[in-house]
Formats: C-alpha cells, structure tokens, sequence
C-alpha cells in the first residue's frame, strides 16, 4: 500500500465518526440513552485513534485534499457537544427552564470555542475546558445528581472553556502521561460498562467513571500549581 492510500485510509477512519454520530443521534431521539451513549464511547475511541495514526502516516504530506482537522473538529462537534447536549435537555435531568439555559450556553459556548485558535498550549494540552461535554454528561446519567448542582456544573464548565486554565490531552500532554494515559483508557471501560448496564444503580463502574473523571478534569490545573521538575 502506498503512503498516500495509507494516508487517505485514515481520513476514511475518521469519517466513520460521522457514522457513529449519526447512530448515537437516533438512539436519542428514541430515548435509548444507555445505547446512545454506547454509540458515543464508539466515537470516543476512534477519536483517540485517528490522531496518532495520522500523525504516523503524514497525511497532511500524503492526503493534503482532505482537511483531517476540519472534519475531526466538526465530528467532534456532534459526538461531544451536540448530541450530550440534546441528551441532557430531553432526559429531564434539567427540567424546564434549566434545560434551556444549558443546552443554550453548551452549544454556544462550544461553537465559540472549537473555533478559537488559541486553544491549544504549548504542551499540547487545551486552554481552558475543551468542550467534552459527552464526558460530563455520561457521569451525570451515571450519578443522577441534584439538578442545581447540575446546573452550576454545566455554566462553571461553560466559563472555565474560557478561563486560563490548562487541561491536559492525555495522549499529547508529555507530563504524567503514564497515568493519564491509563487513566483515560480506564474511562472509556468504566463509560462503556456504565453505558452497557443503562446506569443502573450501584454498578461500580460509576464509582470507577467517576474518579477517573475527577483525575482528566483537574489533572490540568494540578500541573499549573504543581511545577514541573527541572532536567539536568
């Protein structure tokens, strides 16, 4: 196989994201949210595949008449904005006018940034929250918390995407990436596993999802407070 089929398979892996979406999308709007959510960790691990598979085939150098960056940013867009965000307002999580302000202030404040070209650090890690609302929501299916404490998640999120706070990219982000690299891949176990017995009650994967969400959450602002060891 040639570089440049190598390189256009990878463009080819990436779009089955859109695939994915559009599943998890009618699992929605059936209100299947447990198959939905499977559908979006399915999205999840291509995400996290295509980016070092099209980094080791070029394609940028091999596949330059596709835009690989374009079309992760608006398959992004779907699988960890649009589509946790209609979840969130029809489940009844946020009844009533609360469902409203949030699926308001996340897709607004989403556009907003995943069009912002600042929002990568030098370290490859994101300035403020990177809008992985799929995440967020995926545990507030899983705990079912209070709707004002879900309410004022979701707008201290919204304003922390804007905040100068880093948030680490577990595979990119070179610092603790033996854990967080680990960390990640365990979160996607405990989401689908969560995701698969439709959140019932008790199952320990919420447990397990939930601490491996405070780690990707805050691991971020740790490393600003925490200095980096000087190498000889």
């Amino acid at each position: 196989m040639t570089q440049t089929a190598k390189a256009l398979a990878v463009h080819l892996f990436t779009a089955m994201g859109a695939i994915f979406a559009m599943l998890a999308m009618l699992a929605a709007v059936e209100e299947e949210w447990g198959l939905m959510f499977l559908w979006l960790v399915v999205a999840f691990v291509v995400d996290g595949i295509d980016g070092p598979l099209a980094r080791r085939y070029h394609v940028k150098r091999y596949a330059a008449q596709i835009d690989g960056v374009l079309m992760d940013l608006i398959i992004d867009y779907l699988t960890y904005v649009f589509i946790p965000a209609y979840a969130l307002f029809k489940s009844g999580i946020l009844p009533g006018w609360t469902g409203w302000i949030a699926i308001i202030v996340i897709t607004y404040a989403s556009a907003l940034y995943f069009a912002d070209t600042r929002m990568k650090t030098k370290d490859n890690s994101f300035a403020g929250f990177p809008g992985c609302w799929n995440m967020v929501v995926i545990v507030l299916f899983a705990l079912t918390p209070n709707f004002w404490v879900t309410l004022t998640l979701v707008v201290a999120l919204a304003v922390a995407m804007f905040a100068p706070l880093k948030f680490i990219h577990p595979a990119r982000t070179e610092r603790w990436r033996s854990v967080s690299l680990p960390v990640a891949i365990a979160w996607t176990i405990f989401a689908g596993w969560s995701a698969w017995v439709d959140f019932a009650a008790g199952s320990w994967a919420h447990w397990g999802l939930t601490a491996t969400s405070i780690y990707l959450l805050f691991a971020g602002v740790a490393q600003q407070i925490i200095p980096a060891r000087k190498t000889a």
